[in-house]
């Protein structure tokens, strides 16, 4: 790390402990207080590279970590009578830095005098030499300054001599081992706060109980063959499914803390940022204030995705309804052909995203100073790693990842990662959770558009043809990212976890609603709710355009330009023009169907109310959705066997998808025949942030409940 990288960075640290210690000091100090040795032991672990903490101050194991702070130390930290983690982190939190490299907690030696005691003592040395360079530390708008002496070496000593001699300005040698001494005393505070908010938080939901191993049920689920062609109603079902699914999902981010906390972790740990380039630098993206951003990027993509879906969706529904419009049709079809590429490329992205910075990490680089068309970081796969050659596993993901890859071909790559898991059931669990969750939503979105392909004829995306979602879309999202390291919502966010405390992701969410309003003059969801409809305008226009040159072309007598035209709702094209004159700031107060924040979250049309059905079910299948449709923040968990197991006894029957993606059919005598679509989760396990969106969908399909199921 440069050395003005490193104040930067030592000075965000420093920010960052004080608003922490600000907000949690008395949790903190009376959850540390109660803690034994074992569990203060455990924390200081959970924030350590492969758990390695000093043994005690001169524990030679972990190199010079002993001599640049020996006070890091299981021995003096986890005695249960030492106050001394404590007293650390006040000292560090409430007094500046200047103060902190003159004296240290107690009276005892600041960084400075602990460092050059070291050198002394026991021949601490920097790598580098640095000649005629010093560091000086006299005040906090210089702190950490280098300069280097080019010329009159003695003179500009002794100017420099006042400062020298009270021991604010040293050789940069020792300058930089105090720098290093201060970013990680800093730096495993931090994460200390958050270990022990997590381990020792009494509200915070605990797995309680695992929801039932299977019985003889699972042998009773019907296995059924993939379809090979579909009805164009059928397709037009499955986006309506999915569009659906995925406005529920906004919905969940907006309502359950577990959910939205999951989600701002993954998009904070996942930046491009923390790729390296081809020098194997990367950017200083763990600080506190990136996390906001995390959860800007987090409802951002979810509302995104929404409305992609909701376009194509009305798209095909469009399509559906004008069978004999030879003008109008090809429109469609080209409209349809180029938002399933954009679709594709976006779940594509996403999976990158996440394995670039998972298993496939060291097969990627970040290019330098360089964006794409939205201000994201750009990253490229390496062309080859000397002695390195991936495993099928690894080939066929990266595979995926390739700028080159079509749809079609992603599909067959996804057919070989599936028979490879058949064969080698345990490569399964090499991803994290997140790449596997990326790779599931890839791989619907591929079927869905196999299946599109193989219903309808479909035209090859156009560069040229109907591109106005792609471009405005790239335009809002460019627009969106310049403000996004603007919001600051640490208040709420720091730590992530902080979400899950009653009460604090609502607020968060208020604030960023706030904050883009502010910022646009309109809600996040109005301004992609406005991109969508615009759209919808522009294709009108281009089908009344193209409409009338027909007429003209073929000199058939004027008719009304409406003929064959299936208009669009009224009200969405008079919503339309109406927001054109309207001022930003003027917007109505109604809620979007893309909303964030709960407390103005509109109520979803309902679906006609299913008849109230009770099941007389096995204890083990009762146990399965008393967990999934728990009240509690207490959730526990449901193994994939289980899940599937409570589905064969109420007479469902199942069809294989791409990879890990299953759709769940309902047997004839059950009110609601609509199909369940869920990807097989990471490790089998049903947990987290997966029980209520599985809960929230079988309730939305089904209407069912925790009053549902009664034991036989």
């Amino acid at each position: 790390m440069a050395a003005e990288t490193k104040q930067q960075f030592l000075e965000e640290l420093h920010a960052d402990l004080t608003r922490k210690y600000r907000t949690h000091a008395s949790t903190v100090e009376r959850i540390w207080r109660s803690f034994d040795q074992n569990q203060r032991a455990r924390c200081m672990k959970a924030g350590a590279a492969d758990g390695a903490v000093l043994r005690h101050s001169r524990d030679p194991s972990l190199g010079s970590v002993c001599k640049i702070i020996p006070e890091w130390n299981l021995r003096d930290i986890t005695d249960p009578n030492s106050d001394l983690l404590l007293e650390m982190l006040k000292h560090r939190a409430t007094t500046s830095l200047v103060e902190q490299y003159k004296n240290g907690p107690n009276g005892g030696p600041g960084d400075h005098g602990v460092i050059m005691e070291m050198m002394l003592t026991r021949n601490l040395r920097h790598v580098e030499a640095f000649p005629n360079c010093y560091t000086v530390f006299h005040s906090d708008e210089r702190y950490g300054d280098s300069l280097r002496i080019l010329k009159n070496h003695a003179e500009v000593l002794i100017g420099l001599s006042p400062i020298i001699n009270a021991g604010l300005c040293v050789p940069q040698s020792a300058g930089e081992l105090i720098l290093d001494r201060q970013v990680t005393l800093i730096q495993v505070l931090n994460i200390i706060i958050e270990d022990i908010l997590e381990l020792g938080a009494e509200s915070r939901a605990r797995k309680t109980t695992s929801a039932g191993l299977p019985d003889k049920e699972l042998a009773q689920l019907s296995i059924q063959p993939r379809p090979t062609s579909l009805a164009l109603p059928d397709l037009v079902a499955s986006a309506a499914d999915r569009k659906a699914s995925l406005d529920e999902y906004l919905q969940l981010l907006s309502t359950e803390p577990v959910v939205l906390a999951h989600n701002v972790n993954i998009c904070f740990f996942s930046r491009p940022e923390l790729v390296p380039d081809k020098k194997g630098r990367i950017l200083p993206v763990h600080t506190d204030r990136y996390i906001s951003g995390a959860v800007f990027e987090a409802l951002h993509s979810a509302v995104k995705a929404a409305a992609i879906w909701i376009y194509l969706n009305r798209l095909l529904d469009l399509l559906e309804r004008s069978v004999s419009d030879k003008v109008y049709r090809p429109m469609l079809l080209q409209e349809i052909s180029n938002i399933c590429h954009m679709e594709y490329g976006r779940a594509q992205a996403l999976f990158q995203r996440h394995f670039q910075t998972g298993m496939g990490a060291k097969w990627f680089k970040r290019l330098s100073n360089l964006h794409d068309k939205a201000g994201n970081a750009r990253v490229s796969i390496k062309e080859h790693i000397r002695g390195s050659k991936p495993e099928v596993q690894l080939q066929l993901m990266l595979n995926l990842c390739q700028p080159t890859t079509s749809a079609s071909m992603a599909a067959n790559y996804l057919r070989d990662l599936a028979k490879r898991h058949e064969l080698h059931p345990t490569e399964l669990e090499e991803p994290q959770g997140r790449e596997f969750d990326a790779l599931c939503d890839m791989a619907a979105v591929v079927g869905f558009f196999q299946d599109l392909s193989s219903t309808i004829k479909m035209p090859s995306p156009s560069r040229k043809k109907n591109q106005t979602f792609l471009s405005k879309s790239q335009e809002l999202e460019a627009e969106l990212n310049r403000i996004k390291d603007e919001v600051d919502l640490r208040d709420c966010v720091v730590p992530i976890d902080n979400l899950l405390e009653p009460g604090v992701a609502e607020g968060a969410l208020k604030l960023l609603d706030q904050f883009i309003i502010e910022k646009t003059g309109t809600k996040l969801g109005f301004l992609y709710q406005d991109l969508v409809e615009d759209c919808f305008s522009d294709l009108k226009s281009q089908y009344q355009e193209a409409k009338a040159k027909s007429e003209q072309e073929t000199n058939e007598q004027k008719q009304d330009q409406t003929v064959g035209w299936i208009p669009f709702p009224e009200s969405a094209t008079q919503l339309v023009e109406k927001r054109v004159l309207q001022k930003e700031k003027a917007r109505p107060s109604h809620s979007s169907v893309y909303e964030i924040a709960p407390s103005t979250l509109s109520t979803p049309a309902e679906e006609p109310v299913l008849p109230l059905q009770t099941f007389k079910v096995r204890p083990s299948t009762v146990q399965v959705f008393s967990v999934l449709f728990a009240k509690s923040e207490s959730r526990g968990a449901v193994s994939w066997a289980a899940f599937q197991a409570a589905m064969a006894e109420l007479g469902f029957s199942v069809v294989p998808k791409f990879g890990s993606v299953y759709t769940f059919l309902p047997p004839e005598r059950m009110a609601a025949n609509k199909s369940f679509t869920v990807h097989r989760p990471h490790k089998s396990q049903i947990e987290g942030y997966l029980i209520p969106i599985f809960a929230r969908r079988l309730k939305r399909l089904y209407g069912w409940g925790d009053k549902t199921f009664e034991v036989a």
